[in-house]
């Protein structure tokens, strides 16, 4: 017998992994092989760009007696279609569908498509079952775990879920997820949350918390390490709940992945200065929750909230270093614009790394849903239940918070402005949110819109935000050089954060006078740019602060490299000889070559080209990476 368990995808990331079908998969395997069962499972994955016909076209070449979806916000209409499209083409095939869609409201995912049983919280206790069925012959309706249709009338038949997940086997350690791991991976530590929010449907409404063992995560975290992961995300929405096993991991990361980038998903009410230490020591950013900053709009909706006490634990990971950043929802019951405005501007004030900002969506199978009525909550019928209005938000502060949200991404988050957005704020004397007011007007005036941010590549956002502030300090030109001059350095900082540096050179090249006779090349790794102040000393005077820079700096001109190397940015300031003989340098012509056009004696050219040749500055042409802007 075949199964296909088919995952449809919003779009391709790192993220973008079909965890759902490789953990019932994993299952599948351990129980039906154990019983000697003939029960073959696939797992084929498409993203938007594939046509349903090919999709179509595909499931129907494998000749499956079953075929399964998991069903999210981002894939129910494609879903729907295609299982209508699949049971005209297969009619005998049976159509499963399970997930977070299906368990909040299985008998309108029924009426939507012809599917013949759909699976209600987790699926693989249930599909094992099913599947068992199937294999023998029995009917498959009234498995406990599925709703069905019969007669038109609707069954469930409800299934307690897992005490333990120790019995599970590891999809990951079974190899089931090996081509995505290099891209990236989604490591699910837990299932359930213990909060209640109530715009969330986290857990599928289950308020328990279980926990894979700890010694089948180090297992899974060498596994990812030993076939060269690059990033993991932490699948777990309240990751520092526990705290102690919190901080084993964080531990055993440090031990076994200091090089992998993680994400987590943590709660601040539970953060510690010893978490925040971790944290900070490891390769990862965090995402905190905030949703509302105004203690009535969280509050009902769930989330007691304090100002005070976030800003507490925030200042924690401020004062480690650590990388974090916020989520944000505009259209909570009681929200309004200016509540929402307030929010903003108080996230922006604690230096988040990014923020995250979203309109709400009223899910089917939260709180909201079902008080949606009372509370006056109009939103999209279908997916992704998208919010229309409320009493407190109408339709145009809506639209008006959505231009915030985008203006706050482009500007901040994809503008990489945390570590000089709040100096510029108060050399303008202006709250952040009156900053990034004014930059959404001023991308109206110049664009006729807000721009979408996925239209806008990062030096364009880089153009827009040294535009927007000349414009700002157009009264204070000494401090606007200055913020230009922050905001370039940042620019240039987030490009070597993100560069692929070029392979270990031969050292044996450093000695002698080789180096002169050799050509070189300056890869995309390295940014040079040009400064109004000396950059060096901009760096060392603390958080950028134009009206500082400006009174107590002179505007001398600087140009500098801006490169990775040995695990670090860094920064050199460069005479303008050394700056220009890394723009002659092509590949195809020698620094013996260009001695005469930059004016530098072979000493000095060769005592610079070592240490250049050192840091990875330059580089043989065969060495050059991938191509990235280099500017």
């Amino acid at each position: 017998m075949k199964l296909s368990l088919v995952t449809l995808h919003a779009e391709p990331s790192a993220q973008s992994v079909p965890l759902a079908a490789a953990c019932l998969k994993a299952h599948l395997d351990s129980c039906f092989c154990e019983q000697g069962h003939p029960l073959s499972v696939s797992m084929p994955e498409y993203f938007p760009a594939v046509p349903l016909d090919q999709i179509l076209t595909d499931l129907c070449d494998l000749q499956p007696d079953i075929i399964g979806f998991p069903v999210y916000i981002w894939n129910h209409e494609r879903v729907m279609t295609l299982a209508g499209l699949l049971k005209k083409r297969l009619p005998g095939v049976v159509l499963l569908a399970g997930g977070p869609e299906v368990t909040a409201d299985p008998f309108r995912v029924l009426g939507e498509a012809p599917f013949d049983t759909v699976v209600i919280g987790e699926g693989e206790e249930t599909m094992a079952e099913l599947c068992e069925r199937l294999l023998s012959g029995q009917p498959f309706m009234g498995v406990a775990g599925t709703a069905w249709l019969a007669d038109d009338k609707e069954q469930l038949l409800a299934r307690p879920q897992m005490r333990s997940l120790d019995k599970l086997a590891s999809p990951y350690l079974m190899g089931l997820l090996d081509e995505h791991i290099r891209q990236g991976m989604v490591w699910q530590l837990s299932r359930g949350c213990p909060f209640a929010c109530e715009f969330c449907y986290d857990g599928m409404g289950d308020r328990s918390v279980r926990r894979y063992p700890l010694e089948r995560l180090e297992q899974e975290l060498r596994y990812f390490v030993e076939r060269g992961a690059s990033q993991i995300f932490a699948l777990d929405s309240t990751f520092n709940t526990d705290r102690p096993r919190a901080k084993h991991i964080l531990r055993l990361i440090k031990q076994e992945a200091p090089a992998v980038h993680f994400h987590f998903e943590v709660r601040h009410e539970l953060l510690d200065r010893e978490q925040a230490e971790l944290f900070a020591s490891l390769t990862c950013s965090l995402q905190i929750g905030l949703q509302s900053a105004d203690p009535q709009v969280a509050g009902g909706v769930g989330r007691p909230f304090d100002r005070e006490s976030f800003r507490r634990k925030v200042m924690l990971l401020n004062d480690s270093g650590a990388t974090f950043g916020f989520d944000l929802i505009y259209g909570l019951p009681g929200d309004t614009l200016d509540t929402f405005s307030e929010g903003l501007d108080f996230a922006l004030s604690l230096y988040p790394n990014h923020l995250d900002i979203f309109i709400l969506s009223v899910l089917p199978g939260t709180k909201l849903f079902q008080r949606a009525a009372e509370l006056g909550l109009q939103s999209l019928s279908e997916a992704p239940y998208t919010l229309v209005s409320t009493p407190h938000f109408p339709p145009h502060d809506l639209a008006r918070a959505g231009s915030l949200a985008t203006a706050t991404d482009i500007f901040y988050s994809r503008g990489k402005a945390v570590a000089w957005f709040n100096g510029v704020c108060r050399a303008l004397g202006v709250r952040p949110i009156t900053l990034i007011s004014g930059f959404a007007d001023w991308l109206v005036a110049q664009f006729g819109e807000v721009p979408d941010e996925s239209s806008l590549d990062d030096q364009a956002i880089w153009q827009l935000q040294r535009r927007f502030l000349t414009e700002q300090f157009n009264d204070r030109p000494a401090q606007g050089l200055a913020a230009v001059d922050c905001v370039d350095y940042h620019y240039a900082y987030g490009v070597a954060l993100m560069a692929i540096m070029p392979e270990p050179g031969d050292m044996r090249l450093l000695q002698g006078k080789r180096l002169l006779n050799l050509p070189l090349v300056c890869p995309p790794s390295v940014t040079r740019m040009s400064f109004s102040y000396e950059i060096l000393e901009i760096l060392e005077s603390g958080e950028p602060d134009p009206r500082w820079i400006a009174k107590h700096l002179r505007p001398v001109g600087s140009q500098a490299i801006i490169y990775p190397a040995r695990g670090e940015v860094r920064t050199e300031s460069l005479i303008p000889a050394y700056m220009h003989l890394l723009a002659l340098l092509d590949g195809t012509r020698t620094a013996k070559q260009l001695l005469a056009t930059i004016g530098l004696s072979a000493d000095d050219t060769l005592d610079f080209l070592v240490f250049a040749y050192e840091e990875g500055v330059v580089v043989e042409p065969d060495r050059v990476p991938p191509a990235q802007a280099c500017y």
